[in-house]
């Protein structure tokens, strides 16, 4: 099993949603997060003054899925996550040890 955190654009959170229960996956947890990574933010005019904004509003998806559906799920994201610009987002894989699921004790892949 794998846990797959993907970092993307706000506006692109329905339809990776939608695309991701297309593929079956329902179980996904999101988070509106915020952060920087090389443009180290942006600068924005509000009523005439600039200001630095150093943290930029981003979605956090979070699921843990089979090894044999890790780059169906990671072709998913970067297909409906990509824009071509700077802050497209990134996607961390890291392996999970175990799963329970709390309900049913329920250990492993039958978990998720």
């Amino acid at each position: 099993m794998k846990k797959i955190e993907a970092i993307i654009r706000p506006e692109k959170r329905d339809k990776l949603i939608d695309k991701l229960e297309e593929l079956g996956y329902n179980g996904v947890t999101v988070s509106e997060v915020e952060g920087h990574g090389r443009q180290k933010g942006r600068k924005e005019i509000f009523r005439g003054r600039e200001y630095d904004i150093k943290f930029i509003p981003k979605i956090k998806i979070e699921m843990v899925v089979k090894d044999e559906m890790v780059d169906k799920v990671v072709d998913v994201i970067v297909a409906t996550a990509y824009t071509g610009q700077i802050g497209d987002g990134k996607i961390f894989i890291i392996p999970v040890l175990d799963a329970v699921r709390v309900r049913t004790k329920e250990r492993g892949e039958s978990a998720i």
